[in-house]
């Protein structure tokens, strides 16, 4: 295997950024992704000596790490060095699915239906081992590529163990850790069984430095921390908040290119002429509160039916994490309900809601181009960029529907016209709010928006996390 050790600059996150599909012929076809991650790691150069260590994800990475050893071609990573792991399947099903997805995903978001769940029982601790051994396999292939002092950036909730683990082999690292979701208050937290709370905690203290989107998520784990593990176990971890920001350059470039042009006129076109437009872009999670979205949509054609055959609500609803049943089940109720709106109020000449189910980034620009309002509604999100995207791209301005419980509140609730997401009729009275604001306060508040979405852009959020690691 071809040598990337000696790194001075490392990222370990679950997702990579490429990802391999196995074709028919057998060859392997590689396909890049974006995101922070990437631009930040752009932005350092090639010189600098990054590496970026992530797991195989599917069949095709699987294939990938097979031929290659794990070292990925720099010509399929856009000149990356990459180190992918080839977890087995079945621990990396355990670990993803059965504990990052399933358990701290839910912990965090508040999730669970807690008269039922969770069960904390057998099952979970034989998934909890593959979610350590998952760690494991992180935290040594960090240490095998690290050079003396280097910096290691640790992403998310996937990898909570790693800074502990990694700590343990190189005590010389410079860890950090960032937690992109919400951070659950002490009382949720603790209805992880006690030994895994404290190892969650511990792992993540293993970190120099843990960071946050915002302070509201940083304050819950310090408290969680004092709870758990006493008064003084922050006394060598160091907490910081980076609030991660709109990429406006790439988004209001690559949003008014052709196949978003022609996606904009299809869309004006379904709507059809004078009417205002409600979007919303989200993957069908279960945290983003699509459902709640549409009764509120709902109860706006039902409250004021002035509305009626003036506004098309546009919800893109994406299909996420699909070989989970509670997913599948919330995508079917998604397009059920859409389905009972539109027969409830349409008319032949007016859909009330465009219900769009395929990921197409194109179609979401266009939507984002004519949005009158955006509706961003989550019972709880780390930070929720579309907040912040929308605002960004929009031609004419838009105003903003935004859940008190997003992370982004914090920089933009001052002129957000902001809900309890569940509240449906408080969330229909903002709709109403929205659609009725003069085209001048409108386009002011969008203005602001958009000053506030694009403080801190990807590349500055993943620089100053490295920075910090060096004060």
């Amino acid at each position: 295997m071809a040598s990337t050790q000696g790194a001075q600059i490392l990222v370990a996150s679950n997702r990579g950024p490429v990802s391999y599909t196995l074709e028919e012929d057998g060859s392997l076809t590689a396909k890049r992704g974006g995101g922070g991650l990437v631009s930040g790691l752009s932005a350092i150069g090639p010189d600098a000596g990054a590496v970026w260590v992530c797991a195989a994800l599917g069949d095709g990475d699987r294939e990938a790490v097979r031929r290659t050893g794990g070292t990925l071609d720099p010509a399929d990573t856009g000149g990356q060095h990459v180190r992918m792991l080839g977890i087995e399947p079945d621990v990396y099903e355990d670990a993803y699915n059965g504990i990052a997805n399933s358990v701290l995903w839910f912990v965090h978001h508040m999730l669970y239906q807690t008269p039922l769940e969770p069960a904390f029982g057998a099952e979970f601790r034989a998934q909890w081992a593959s979610y350590e051994a998952y760690n494991r396999a992180f935290a040594e292939a960090l240490a095998d590529e690290a050079g003396q002092g280097a910096a290691v950036l640790v992403q998310d909730y996937h990898l909570v163990l790693v800074p502990g683990m990694l700590r343990e082999l190189r005590p010389d690292l410079r860890i950090g850790h960032f937690s992109h979701t919400p951070w659950a208050p002490v009382d949720y937290f603790r209805m992880l069984p006690d030994d895994i709370a404290r190892e969650v905690l511990r792992g993540i203290l293993g970190a120099d430095r843990a960071a946050f989107l915002t302070w509201r998520w940083a304050n819950a784990f310090t408290t969680c921390c004092m709870e758990l593990l006493g008064p003084d176990a922050l006394a060598d971890t160091r907490i910081g908040v980076h609030g991660l920001g709109a990429d406006a350059d790439f988004l209001r470039e690559r949003s008014h290119q052709r196949d978003v042009d022609e996606r904009k006129a299809l869309l004006r076109q379904q709507i059809g002429p004078g009417r205002k437009t409600i979007v919303r872009v989200d993957r069908t999670e279960l945290s983003k509160n699509i459902v709640r979205g549409l009764l509120a949509f709902r109860q706006l054609l039902e409250d004021h039916p002035e509305w009626r055959e003036k506004v098309v609500h546009i919800a893109m609803a994406y299909p996420s994490r699909q070989d989970l049943a509670v997913y599948r089940d919330y995508m079917a109720e998604v397009r059920r309900l859409a389905e009972e709106i539109n027969e409830q109020y349409g008319t032949p000449g007016w859909t009330p809601v465009q219900l769009h189910l395929k990921d197409d980034f194109a179609r979401s620009l266009a939507a984002y181009r004519i949005a009158d309002v955006a509706l961003v509604n989550p019972i709880r999100d780390g930070m929720n960029l579309v907040a912040k995207e929308v605002p960004v791209v929009s031609d004419e301005g838009c105003a903003l529907v935004l859940s008190r419980e997003a992370g982004a509140y914090e920089e933009m609730g001052e002129d957000a016209i902001t809900v309890n997401p569940y509240d449906v009729s408080g969330t229909a009275r903002a709709l109403h709010e929205a659609l009725s604001l003069s085209d001048g306060d409108r386009f002011e508040r969008a203005k602001r928006l958009s000053a506030s979405a694009t403080a801190l852009p990807p590349t500055q959020w993943f620089l100053d996390q490295l920075h910090a690691l060096d004060t």
